[in-house]
């Protein structure tokens, strides 16, 4: 007879209940649009319980990982619900990886399906082939022989409500970018995830049922899935979702559907910026943006004051802190430069960023390395304890991010510990020399990065990308730099792009401009 531990005590959690306490409360509210099509909370509920009956069919059950490769569609939320509904474990699997990348996750998180939509097809079912793992449909067409969920919930039946999870049981299984070595799976547990949304609605952003948020950023990300969905959905929120991000498109969507909360990542508050020169509709609901995933340029924070009106709150946070650990908390004048004070619950101090093996706290002011705690953190990584070991450190999570807090607790990030460069000797921080370019009036985006160089050990390198019919050549840019920036400090090579490369969840990836570029 299997008999249960209780030395953690009887409490029970899911974040399962964020739907379903919603669809209780206010059944005939709209959750999710996109395109012509509005669900309301009481059909998402009825929808992701039918798929859970189809899942538990199919010997789904607490514990069991079940992989997910779904665009921005209301078909996300019901599989998502209906994972953690029975206590199985969602892996968001990212939906611009090819058939080698989405192998390796299925293999690494030992997930026992692939649940998969149409559109997505052909890089999801080599991936699970490979792996020989089950795989279900989403959004198919009947005729191409693949088992499809709709039918099978269709014949299945639902479950009467979610199954209870301890705090500490595993939620979801979320793999970080990989910018060193390969991808690690991030523990989210029931907990941290739902305290989260708690925060987050109680003193930190300013959801309330009835508002519209806009949903283009990923959903397989931590920052949409969180913010955006979770917190959205337990507000009892609309959420306008964009499968695919453009600006202009963003801007149309905003003003149709009466969107007053935005979001996103710089580079969206960019592409709105863009659209705005062309496009003549203004979302004249809007009360503020939200930003997060990277630091936000001062003057693209400027502009969109200018253009839009309204203030862009920015905040912090990784994977692995569920995500959101700092923000400027709407209700306060937002603080430009910076991303805000740590949440509720939740500790963020300054470590000397070259003793790895312990945390040696630094005083206020001086430049170190991030280290949070808090209610937050992830479990660990997925099989991996020795790279648990090294991230987190006597109970703080170090991030690898370098910054300063003064003295009313404002945090400020100077840049990411590994982009960090030196040249000659002296550490240059990219973010630095990025605000100066973006200070052009012709500068659309700026990414800085170092490139090997024999003499000077890194060389300063700027991949820009111009408005339409600037003028300014690379030499303009490097003058204008020099100008304002020490010797050491402005970039030498300096390349102009039609535009950045950028990651499935809008951030841009230095490390390929890094790659692609030759040292003078």
């Amino acid at each position: 007879m299997k008999t249960t531990n209780h030395d953690d005590g009887f409490g029970t959690i899911s974040v399962a209940a964020i739907l379903a306490e919603s669809a209780r409360r206010t059944p005939d509210s709209i959750a999710l649009i996109v395109g012509e099509d509005e669900t309301s909370y009481a059909s998402l509920w009825r929808e992701t319980r039918a798929y859970a009956g189809a899942l538990r069919a199919r010997g789904i059950g607490p514990g069991d990982a079940v992989a997910v490769l779904i665009p921005n569609v209301p078909d996300f939320a019901r599989v998502y619900y209906a994972i953690l509904a029975l206590g199985a474990v969602v892996v968001p699997v990212h939906a611009l990886l090819k058939a080698r990348e989405i192998e390796y996750v299925l293999q690494d998180s030992g997930a026992r399906m692939l649940i998969c939509a149409a559109s997505l097809l052909k890089e999801g079912a080599a991936g699970a082939a490979t792996t020989g793992t089950d795989l279900l449909t989403v959004m198919a067409p009947d005729d191409d022989g693949l088992p499809r969920l709709e039918d099978e919930a269709a014949a299945s039946r639902p479950i009467d409500s979610y199954v209870p999870c301890r705090p500490s049981d595993t939620a979801t299984i979320l793999y970080t970018s990989g910018t060193t070595g390969k991808p690690k799976g991030a523990l989210g547990t029931h907990f941290a995830l739902v305290e989260q949304t708690s925060v987050l609605l109680t003193s930190v952003m300013d959801f309330k049922p009835g508002d519209v948020l806009f949903g283009g950023l990923p959903l397989f990300h931590t920052f949409g899935q969180t913010v955006v969905l979770n917190t959205g959905l337990r507000a009892g929120a609309t959420v306008v979702m964009m499968p695919r991000f453009s600006g202009d498109g963003a801007l149309n969507l905003m003003a149709r559907h009466k969107v007053n909360i935005f979001v996103g990542v710089p580079t969206m508050y960019v592409a709105l910026l863009e659209a705005a020169k062309t496009v003549d509709v203004r979302p004249a609901a809007l009360r503020y943006g939200i930003s997060g995933g990277a630091s936000l340029p001062l003057a693209v924070m400027d502009k969109f004051r200018d253009v839009f009106g309204v203030e862009i709150h920015e905040g912090y946070g990784l994977t692995e802190t569920s995500p959101v650990a700092a923000f400027n908390h709407v209700g306060t004048a937002p603080r430009p430069g910076t991303i805000g004070v740590p949440i509720w619950g939740v500790d963020i101090e300054i470590a000397r960023a070259e003793t790895v093996e312990s945390i040696e706290l630094l005083p206020c002011g001086e430049l170190g390395e991030l280290v949070i705690r808090g209610h937050l953190l992830m479990k660990g990584y997925l099989n991996r304890p020795e790279a648990t070991a090294e991230a987190i450190v006597d109970g703080w999570f170090r991030t690898g991010d370098l910054g300063t807090k003064d003295d009313d607790g404002y945090l400020r990030i100077v840049d990411r510990k590994k982009d960090m460069i030196i040249r000659n000797g002296y550490n240059v921080y990219p973010r630095e020399v990025e605000e100066i370019l973006l200070t052009h009036p012709e500068v659309v985006s700026a990414a800085v990065y170092g490139i090997p160089h024999d003499v000077h050990g890194q060389e300063i390198a700027a991949a820009i990308v111009l408005d339409a019919g600037a003028t300014a050549t690379e030499a303009d840019l490097m003058e204008f730099a020099s100008a304002q920036l020490a010797a050491y400090k402005y970039p030498r090579v300096v390349r102009l792009l039609e535009e950045l490369p950028l990651g499935p969840s809008g951030k841009i990836l230095k490390r390929n401009l890094a790659a692609e570029s030759v040292g003078p």
